[in-house]
């Protein structure tokens, strides 16, 4: 054997010796029952005496403990003298009482003395008071600290520290105490040297031999712990603190200690090999890595393990573990030791396995680690379907309009790359506007950030598919004008200019574009000419609410039900009080406020049902009118239709404007709490009323000092020496347009990034990277 190897088993076998005490000793724990002074020694037990007088003793320069604060008489704190013997190796000794279960929970009173090593407890405070249970404190244990609840619950502080095989519930009736204990804990655990399990000793030596084969081979041979093994796992390869309860009950999905969910997941990788759909096991390894971070390193570990040594390699079964380790690879990183580790059993697999399906896992898996980035959903099931393929799927991206198309991305495809993309297939790359990806649902939708995983987005619609299955309109991805930066520079025989169109009826629906009714019935004229051709009774019609403003209609309902409602019937005059009243007066009165509330919930749908048949009559009369409209345009072209439509729509200064709806503004001019419109456009921010064309103020990028939430609904803009506050619930999209519009007019001007005085104020959403 080479003298390094040699030197290395020696080191190995002194590195396990000192690990003996932490993971292979038994710690001591006796059985104990606390007797009275009258009871035989060698006959049958007492009644267990569970409160215990303070000893008294004095000293000679100090007062005795009955004449000190009862908070303190149980506390010894190192180095103190109060007439016991002085112990140097204590930090702290003292008093409490600890939770023992004997049929029923109970708490009995000991003498707990904590050292640099350990937390003991006697049965007395004496010189030959006989040991009763110890701790070995390592940095792994845990403290859980005196909480309110407990002591309102009980009357006792406590708390509670966790060892490698027993966990202590500790008492007491002072806070002070209580702190004090978990303090001295805490420091001695945060003292101890870190802990390091043989696995990670295994994977520091083959780190440091890697170059040496002879080595590594002798280290897989001589250790079964990194190699494949069918036998159950008892404790997880890395270190995780006993009883740790920081992800418990994470979300409410009723997690253990992290030690127990590791040795949980292992058996879950092993149930792989026998499942016929390994789908919902990985996507629940999945699951329990997206919740509890700490287990990532720990499951890619586990999956390296069962994928070295397997005796029957390139079986169904033995490649399901590749499989979910491939799935790993696109969702998480592991931290940067255990990333070596991966890397250099990928590069083996692949020496020793060439041409394999081994080897193509390998392969696929190390070119993915270069892309991944963290996700923020667990891959879906139709992901996790082309990820054990090693393949690719497909995406459906909608276009304004109807169009659509179906582009290939991996689990690493950001939107960016994805508009990139779409924009090169549509000959858009050079245009001077820019364009992004939409979430859409029926008139909902938010823009994407750049940098988002189209994957996690398609991962997120599945989930709402299955959380509403019976919703009429499903989220789906839209690409579209982002920032008009040029309206007037778009041929009109161009995709991008069909776009416009489609994005301005949009706007013109929604009821936000101010105009005219007669505007907007030769819009919807146009609209119909464009889709339709020539009017035909046996054209196709759609409904009113996707040719007009639905808001409009409404409105033109509401006013002609304008007129004074008649006043309520008099309420019948009160009783002389000579005359006697035939019933009691609260019955009488509870008949009377039936009778008026009955009345007005009629006369409400007496109401609502004139409203409900003006409005189908101002349909149709508006309907009607829209079709005489759409008859004079016989003979138009979608061309023409199109170029008109546009040209009504420019007649509005705000033309390529993104309205937001604002409940609130306030500003050092003056206050409305009405709602507004708050407009985003290529040169300047401005706010108007709903309806009316010219804007209450603008702001041009110019003369905004400073951008961003101000709160989690207030949207704040700083322009001059004025401080302009919107709420609104769309802080996020505001801030990313404005940023998306000054990044682009500086990159068309040349200009590189934004100067100082655009930059944004600290927001308290994380903004996404900006859009293509």
């Amino acid at each position: 054997m080479p003298l390094q190897g040699f030197c290395w088993l020696l080191c190995c076998r002194q590195g396990f010796k000192l690990l003996g005490r932490d993971y292979g000793e038994k710690e001591e724990e006796e059985s104990f029952e606390l007797r009275t002074k009258d009871e035989p020694a060698c006959n049958g037990r007492g009644p267990p005496e569970v409160t215990l007088t303070q000893p008294t003793p004095c000293t000679a320069n100090g007062p005795s403990l009955s004449e000190m604060p009862e908070e303190m008489r149980s506390l010894i704190i190192e180095k103190s003298k109060i007439g016991l013997e002085e112990d140097p190796e204590a930090v702290v000794k003292g008093w409490l009482y600890r939770e023992v279960q004997e049929g029923w929970v109970r708490k009995r009173r000991h003498w707990f003395v904590l050292t640099q090593d350990s937390l003991d407890y006697y049965t007395s405070n004496d010189k030959t008071a006989k040991r009763l249970g110890t701790m070995v404190l390592t940095s792994l244990c845990s403290i859980i600290w005196p909480d309110k609840q407990t002591y309102k619950e009980t009357g006792y502080w406590s708390i509670i520290v966790y060892g490698r095989k027993h966990c202590y519930r500790l008492y007491t009736k002072h806070f002070n105490e209580a702190v004090h204990w978990a303090c001295a804990i805490q420091k001695v655990i945060d003292s101890r040297a870190p802990v390091e399990t043989p696995t990670q000793l295994l994977i520091r030596d083959i780190e440091e031999n890697k170059f040496d084969p002879e080595v590594v081979e002798h280290i897989y041979k001589h250790n079964p712990i990194l190699m494949y093994t069918q036998s159950p796992l008892y404790a997880p390869l890395l270190p995780f603190s006993y009883g740790s309860l920081d992800h418990t009950f994470h979300n409410g999905k009723g997690y253990t200690t992290l030690r127990d969910e590791a040795v949980k997941v292992f058996n879950s990788l092993q149930q792989l090999e026998s499942t016929q759909d390994p789908v919902p096991l990985i996507q629940g390894v999945l699951q329990t890595c997206l919740d509890l971070r700490p287990l990532r390193d720990e499951v890619y570990c586990q999956l390296v393990k069962q994928t070295s040594g397997t005796p029957s390699t390139n079986t169904a079964a033995h490649l399901r573990y590749w499989q979910l380790l491939t799935c790993m690879s696109c969702t998480f990183l592991p931290g940067l030791a255990v990333l070596r580790y991966l890397c250099f059993h990928l590069k083996r697999v692949q020496s020793q396995c060439p041409d394999t399906e081994m080897d193509n896992y390998a392969a696929f898996i190390s070119e993915a680690l270069e892309k991944t980035k963290g996700r923020e959903c667990v891959p879906s099931w139709e992901e996790i379907q082309v990820l054990i393929r090693r393949q690719e799927m497909l995406c459906t991206v909608h276009y304004p309009g109807h169009g659509s198309c179906q582009l290939p991305i991996s689990s690493h495809t950001t939107a960016d790359e994805l508009v990139k993309k779409i924009s090169e297939q549509l000959g858009l790359q050079l245009s001077r506007n820019t364009f992004a990806l939409f979430e859409q649902n029926g008139h909902r939708e938010r823009p994407v950030g750049g940098s988002t995983i189209v994957a996690d987005i398609l991962t997120r619609f599945e989930n709402l598919s299955a959380d509403e299955p019976e919703s009429e309109s499903q989220w789906r991805l839209c690409f579209k004008l982002y920032c008009l930066l040029d309206a007037e520079g778009i041929s009109t025989h161009s995709v991008e200019y069909h776009f416009l169109f489609e994005q301005c009826h949009e706007m013109v629906t929604r009821g936000q574009l101010p105009a005219s009714e007669d505007d907007l019935q030769s819009l919807a004229a146009l609209r119909l000419q464009a889709a339709n051709g020539d009017f035909s009774t046996h054209a196709p019609c759609p409904p009113l609410e996707e040719l007009f403003p639905g808001q409009v209609v409404e409105a033109r309902a509401v006013l002609s039900l304008k007129n004074p409602q008649p006043p309520l019937a008099p309420l019948p005059p009160a009783p002389p009080a000579s005359c006697p009243q035939r019933f009691p007066g609260g019955f009488l009165s509870g008949a009377l406020w039936s009778h008026t509330a009955t009345a007005a919930h009629k006369q409400k749908a007496e109401q609502d049902q004139r409203l409900r048949g003006r409005l189908k009559e101002e349909a149709a009369a508006v309907m009607g009118a829209i079709v005489e409209r759409w008859k004079s345009l016989q003979g138009y072209s979608r061309q023409d239709c199109m170029v008109a439509y546009l040209t009504i729509a420019k007649r509005w200064p705000g033309f390529g404007c993104t309205l937001y709806e604002v409940d609130f503004y306030m500003s050092s001019t003056g206050t409305f709490s009405q709602k507004l419109w708050l407009g985003v456009s290529a040169n300047s921010v401005s706010l108007y009323r709903q309806g009316e064309t010219d804007p209450l103020e603008s702001f041009p990028y110019g003369e905004i000092c400073s951008y961003g939430a101000f709160d989690s609904n207030t949207f704040k803009i700083t322009a001059g020496d004025r401080d302009l506050l919107f709420e609104t619930s769309k802080l996020n999209e505001i801030s990313q347009l404005m940023k998306a519009y000054i990044d682009a007019a500086s990159q068309l001007q040349g200009q590189g990034p934004p100067t100082d005085s655009f930059c944004s104020t600290p927001v308290v959403f994380e903004l996404p990277s900006h859009l293509v």
